[in-house]
């Protein structure tokens, strides 16, 4: 089993580290938004910080896009940002 904490607030990851039961974080736009992180620069930082408390583990960073080629374009720049970074895609129907 493995244990991941699914916020964007620091302090939290944090805490869960220094217990030795974090393996990974999940986090998303809206747990972003939800800790005041706002703006695309401020979003990535944070990020490659959330990477740096977990040392190791898996972070998961989902793109904001829902076109194909918005969905690639950001998904390769946050993998780009760490390689603990595991990039989530929205799975949602289009409707024309």
């Amino acid at each position: 089993m493995k244990f991941f904490i699914d916020t964007a607030n620091l302090d939290q990851i944090r805490e869960a580290y220094d217990l030795g039961v974090l393996d990974g974080v999940t986090t998303n736009p809206s747990l972003m938004a939800k800790e005041g992180i706002k703006g695309k620069n401020n979003i990535l930082k944070h990020y490659v910080d959330i990477c740096e408390i977990a040392k190791g583990g898996d972070v998961s960073a989902e793109v904001i896009a829902t076109d194909f080629d918005g969905m690639v374009r950001e998904g390769e720049e946050l993998a780009d940002l760490h390689p603990q970074i595991v990039v989530k895609i929205p799975m949602i129907k289009r409707w024309n």
